[in-house]
């Protein structure tokens, strides 16, 4: 690989773009550690690295952090443009960068993902998209699964917030039944395969934050939560009703499971706060990616590290640094590889109640409510949301829960082919490499459950295989299909 100009030095207070290429017939690729010690540039945030996924790279260096201070969001940039699209940050180079609410070409609702560990600004970007719902006439359904802790901003500023597990179910089975039971064939009628914003409906969406918490291995609800996450990915799409997971960075199969996520980040919007290493190889071995893309990590702060000698004096052990917040990559725009910074939203420091900086975004007025046509699918839920009677409908939908758990425990005695497929399937999807049938097997038995044969496992992998639950990744080797 080589560099044209070679660039001796830097200038002071000047942005250097230097255009890379390899020669035909091979694939560039860098070490981004390496570029920034070529350069002597000890903050990460000072390079970007972009490429075409070919042959040509762009490498970018500034003089200092460009994406270090960012401004609140103007009006305008919450409001639609001709193309369904906000304005939620800068890119950094300063143009701005923008993620899709609607998409009139094709008449679809958006399906999005937002992933962030924990202090990476997960739930103030939430705030910001609910903020532009709000003030683009969009019926917002949130389910703030850390009992309403992550945005208590949105209370009384969304159509629907459910703060519990029970809750959150409820919402799904009435925005699934919304899609499939009023607006599916009130539009057939009207000879409409697509959504158009407003007529005669208000577009819908349904959030749920802290997503893993419901879908994760373990989860109480797991199963029907993430029926319905596919029923409404499925139907939803084009009777104007889109959905959005928000959660932390971690393995796909902690939410569900691959497949309930697959379409999702491959046709969705995608944003990518700071991320796990684990989360980085899901997104490039599912083709959101391509090979060999590397993203320059996110830090937790932007002060450089400095190795001081452990016996030096005066050393500065302050903390006192910007930290990077809403700092992301959004996956599903133009520039994938491009780091971006969402908006600064709310105060900077800590309040001691609700954020004054964070209600002024959401503006004035009521909500946008869903349509009467579909009070009568949305159901009693739908209703009861807000008042007393939720939380006799929560506590029918545990005891309901209960009761089933109740009975799949009691059946354990039993050597069922569904409950022996749920155990291969478990033992699988844990598993980073493929598994031979004897593998399975003592992963199975150790389990806690029933005790297996190695024949038992070998007649349900062909049936799981069949049905495409997992695959034949080698000779007498089974994986999760992925």
């Amino acid at each position: 690989m080589s560099i044209a100009p070679v660039v001796p030095g830097i200038p002071d207070g000047q942005i250097v773009e230097l255009r890379v290429e390899v020669p035909p017939g091979q694939v560039i690729k860098y070490d981004l550690a390496a570029l920034a010690s070529a350069f002597e540039i000890t903050d990460p945030g000072r390079i970007a690295v972009e490429t075409d996924g070919s042959r040509t790279a762009l490498v970018t260096i500034y003089p200092s952090n460009p994406l270090a201070v960012m401004p609140p969001p103007s009006e305008a940039d919450m409001l639609m443009d001709s193309y369904g699209r906000i304005v939620v940050g800068r890119y950094h180079n300063g143009r701005p960068a923008r993620r899709k609410l609607f998409d009139p070409r094709t008449g679809s609702a958006v399906r999005a993902l937002t992933f962030g560990t924990t202090g990476a600004g997960k739930s103030r970007t939430v705030q910001y998209i609910l903020a532009c719902e709000k003030r683009n006439g969009i019926v917002s359904w949130y389910g703030d699964l850390k009992g309403g802790q992550s945005a208590p901003e949105a209370r009384g500023q969304v159509d629907w917030l459910a703060t519990s597990q029970e809750e959150v179910i409820l919402m799904l089975r009435a925005a699934v039944a919304v899609a499939q039971q009023s607006r599916q064939p009130r539009y057939a009628a009207m000879g409409r395969n697509a959504f158009v914003l407003g007529d005669p409906d208000p577009l819908l969406s349904v959030r749920i934050d802290e997503a893993n918490r419901l879908l994760e291995k373990g989860a109480p609800y797991r199963e029907e939560a993430t029926y319905l996450v596919k029923e409404l990915g499925r139907t939803g799409r084009s009777v104007g009703i889109g959905e959005e997971l928000d959660a932390q960075a971690s393995h796909l199969e902690e939410l569900g499971g691959s497949d309930t996520l697959r379409a999702m980040l491959k046709e969705g919007e995608v944003t990518l706060l700071r991320w796990s290493s684990s989360m980085m190889r899901q997104l490039v071995a599912d083709g959101l990616l391509p090979a060999g893309t590397q993203l320059m990590p996110i830090p937790k702060s932007l002060k450089p590290r400095v190795l001081r000698s452990q016996f030096a004096e005066g050393a500065d052990d302050d903390d006192d640094a910007c930290d990077t917040q809403g700092t992301a990559y959004l996956l599903s725009g133009p520039n994938p590889a491009s780091m971006m910074r969402h908006f600064r939203i709310g105060s900077i420091l800590p309040m001691p109640g609700l954020d004054p900086e964070i209600l002024a975004l959401y503006g004035p007025g009521d909500p946008a409510r869903l349509e009467e046509a579909s009070l009568e699918a949305a159901g009693e839920a739908y209703a009861a949301r807000g008042t007393e009677a939720m939380a006799a409908l929560c506590e029918a939908v545990r005891e309901d829960q209960q009761k089933q758990a109740a009975k799949t425990q009691a059946t354990k005695g039993g050597r069922g082919a569904a409950l022996l497929a749920d155990r291969i399937r478990i033992v699988l999807a844990d598993s980073d490499d493929p598994l031979s049938p004897d593998e399975i097997t003592l992963l199975v038995n150790a389990d806690g459950g029933p005790e297996v044969r190695v024949g038992s496992v070998r007649n349900a992998l062909g049936v799981l295989a069949d049905s495409g639950d997992v695959v034949r990744a080698a000779r007498g080797l089974y994986e999760i299909a992925r």
